[in-house]
């Protein structure tokens, strides 16, 4: 009687927590991003939560919490209550980059988080001000290597892919420069149109309106294709620095703790998102490619960039100053 009692407590447990996942979700979401307003990831993320809010019809609130290069965000999410009700941005610098260039993270990765999907990948887009005397990728490195040490690159905090994107540049091209982090998009483009800094390859979807509106140069993107958004604007491949390649990315991670039928049934409705048509067209525009896809594939992307990027901050030295 004890065994069938069990038995029967199980299937009914079983049938609950599927009762459960396709009434999911039944209520607004939150949607946490670990940057400030205006920047890349928030601009993004909202264009996505917009619409998987028409999916779902539920509202996606989305709660910017910036500071700390990311960790203060990524934190709350992985000590936020695992409901299924609060998710957030899972980037390459919060899940990838940052255990590499910093001492001790305030939330583990890989205990504390999951993944649910991949979102889209971005190249940045090399920047010079309007004051640098160089037009090109090459020009660049040939002034830089003259001028050892006068250049300031800027990025938007330690451990983020404009940090360390511009530390893998600096050792492929024998060149120093000076790294100022900031904890802004905004405000480090604000110093670089103004000259107080000199050079930046930031998220596309954040520099490339400056550039567009000419306050900045652009010399080149860093993925290893071209960008229909700034297709007049070569890869650094192609304008001579073989094998360079970065692309930042992100997805919606959940805390640990969120029962597997919720985080796969918001990995379907993701998906339904990111396959509309109206966010494929704003995501490109401000440089972005959705990618998509099962819950782990983006869990085997983050393990592959965590392997790369610690090996290039090894190699380069990339610290927190």
């Amino acid at each position: 009687m004890l065994r069938v009692s069990a038995i029967a407590l199980a299937v009914l447990a079983g049938f609950a927590s599927l009762a459960a996942s396709a009434a999911y979700p039944d209520r607004p979401m939150r949607y946490i991003v670990a940057s400030a307003p205006g920047g890349g990831p928030d601009t993004s993320a909202r264009v996505i939560m917009a619409e998987l809010g028409r999916v779902i019809s539920q509202q996606v609130i989305v709660d910017n919490r910036p500071g700390a290069g990311g960790s203060i965000g990524t934190d709350l999410i992985a000590k936020s209550t695992p409901d299924g009700y609060t998710m957030g941005h899972g980037n390459i610098n919060t899940m990838a980059i940052s255990r590499s260039v910093l001492s001790r993270l305030p939330y583990d990765p890989d205990r504390e988080l999951q993944p649910v999907v991949q979102m889209y990948e971005t190249p940045n887009l090399l920047a010079v001000t309007l004051g640098l005397p160089v037009k090109s990728v090459s020009e660049l490195i040939d002034y830089a290597r003259k001028h050892p040490g006068d250049l300031i690159y800027a990025s938007t905090g330690n451990g983020s892919s404009v940090h360390v994107g511009m530390e893998l540049f600096k050792l492929m091209t024998n060149t120093q420069m000076i790294h100022v982090p900031y904890k802004a998009a905004t405000v480090a483009i604000t110093d670089l149109a103004s000259g107080r800094v000199q050079v930046m390859a930031d998220n596309i979807n954040s520099i490339g309106t400056h550039v567009k509106a000419g306050r900045l140069r652009g010399l080149a993107v860093t993925s290893g294709y071209r960008v229909p958004a700034f297709s007049e604007l070569p890869t650094v491949i192609e304008a001579g620095l073989p094998g360079y390649a970065v692309t930042a990315w992100a997805g919606v991670i959940m805390p640990s703790g969120v029962p597997k039928p919720l985080v796969a049934q918001l990995n379907v409705h993701m998906n339904k998102a990111l396959s509309s048509p109206t966010v494929k067209e704003k995501l490109a525009e401000q440089g972005c490619h959705v990618i998509g896809g099962t819950t782990e594939q983006y869990a085997e992307h983050i393990r592959r960039e965590v392997a790369r990027w610690a090996d290039v901050v090894k190699k380069s030295g990339a610290k927190v100053d």
